[in-house]
């Protein structure tokens, strides 16, 4: 797929006027598809796909429009020529782009990562023998994720990565399910085996009569999928600059009241052990990591092309959106095995869904529980619990009711294939919360 974009870039670029700039951005995949219910396989396929999108600049004028490439070159080269005529057409009518910025330093470069992805035929094996005698539900993806730059100034970037991602669950009944997740580029079986049988034990308490608590505040232990799903919501316009500068970023209080996270927050956009491309479609290279909390304090920003030439800053390579793509939550000091007993009495939360802001300006989130939320007394899961609303500030859940981060942490891929398989991830640990809100 490289050269194949490499060349396209060549033949484009000889076909523009002297006074035209053409960026390229090439997306693809060669993914492998498995679906699964009732522990048997209902579906499964290969994806092969490519697409290559092309802003033609004139000045400060550009238009934008994307091919779907196919298998015959010469095919290929007709639609992308009668686009490039289409979007030169469309420049003498589209107004002057005043925040228009795109990299004129060439900085070419290769992310050409490693396939150690395990054999289909033998993980789909391995999948149904952890079904054996449960519901299993679920799907597998695996293969090669592209990415490539190019523009007629010389640039050329490439980004070739190669992972898998099992989102399943053992299912019970109605709502009741214990929800599981393996990711990452190499299939360890020891580690496969290891998240089967901590869904079993889930899905085995499952059986036992379900218990309401009262609203309330209670203590609570968030799982790595939990803080996922808190994370995300934070990450659109909580760490972006344009949010920032206009203040309608959730994190209000921290840039204009001087709120704080609990010291033990430390929280990057952590390129470097992500699963996506260093660079972005305006041709700029993402640094390594960008601090966005250190220590409890906001620190920078994601920063898009087009926030910097509105708000006269230097970009960090940040997409459009300014949303973390490669978010890492460092860990913190409680061991994994030992989170039941510091936690002792209280609430076990595997997962949250329907989050929303209830008072975006302070940062307060509403959301639901959801598989496998189980009561604990003594250290010990005692049932499972009915659904629950919570209503909860993030300076109180990573702030002043934060007692401690796990040290283990986990890699959380986004199972996001709406178009295309995702390369964005977080890397978070759990959290230990005393005082957490429940309001139904």
């Amino acid at each position: 797929m490289k050269e194949y974009f490499y060349e396209l870039a060549d033949f484009l670029t000889e076909k523009l006027k002297s006074d035209e700039v053409l960026l390229g951005s090439f997306s693809g995949e060669q993914s492998d598809f498995v679906r699964f219910n009732r522990s048997l396989v209902r579906q499964a396929g290969s994806v092969n796909q490519g697409y290559l999108s092309l802003d033609l600049i004139r000045g400060n004028r550009h238009a934008q429009g994307t091919v779907t490439l196919g298998t015959e070159p010469g095919e290929d080269r007709v639609r992308l020529e009668a686009l490039l005529k289409e979007l030169r057409g469309r420049l003498g009518s589209v107004p002057e782009d005043p925040y228009l910025l795109y990299a004129t330093d060439v900085r070419s470069g290769e992310q050409m990562g490693e396939d150690r992805l395990p054999d289909r035929e033998a993980t789909v094996d391995a999948v149904l023998d952890a079904g054996r005698g449960k519901d299993l539900v679920g799907i597998y993806a695996a293969g090669g994720i592209f990415s490539g730059f190019a523009n007629s100034l010389g640039q050329r970037n490439w980004s070739a990565t190669y992972s898998f991602h099992l989102d399943w669950c053992f299912y019970r009944d109605t709502d009741k399910a214990a929800k599981n997740t393996y990711a990452g580029f190499e299939w360890d079986s020891e580690q496969f085996a290891r998240k089967v049988a901590e869904a079993g034990e889930r899905v085995a308490i499952l059986d036992r009569p379900a218990k309401t608590i009262a609203p309330g505040e209670y203590r609570v232990y968030l799982a790595p999928a939990a803080l996922d799903a808190i994370t995300d919501l934070l990450g659109w316009g909580g760490f972006a600059l344009k949010a920032h500068r206009t203040k309608s970023t959730p994190l209000l209080k921290m840039i204009a009241d001087g709120a704080q996270l609990h010291p033990s927050v430390t929280i990057t956009e952590n390129t470097a052990d992500g699963l996506g491309p260093n660079f972005q479609s305006k041709g700029f290279i993402k640094p390594d990591r960008v601090t966005l909390i250190e220590a409890g304090k906001c620190r920078d920003c994601l920063i898009c092309p087009r926030s910097a030439k509105e708000y006269g800053e230097n970009t960090n390579g940040a997409g459009e959106g300014e949303y973390p793509e490669s978010l890492d939550l460092e860990g913190g000091e409680v061991p994994a095995d030992r989170v039941l007993e510091q936690l002792d009495t209280g609430v076990y939360v595997t997962r949250l869904w329907y989050l929303n802001y209830s008072d975006r300006p302070s940062c307060r989130i509403t959301g639901m529980t959801r598989f496998a939320t189980c009561w604990v007394e003594g250290g010990r899961i005692v049932a499972p619990l009915n659904v629950m609303r919570f209503d909860e500030t993030i300076y109180r859940v990573l702030g002043e009711n934060l007692l401690g981060l796990t040290a283990e942490r986990e890699l959380i891929p986004s199972a996001s294939t709406y178009g295309g398989r995702s390369t964005d991830s977080a890397r978070l640990p759990g959290a230990l919360i005393k005082d957490f809100t429940f309001t139904l």
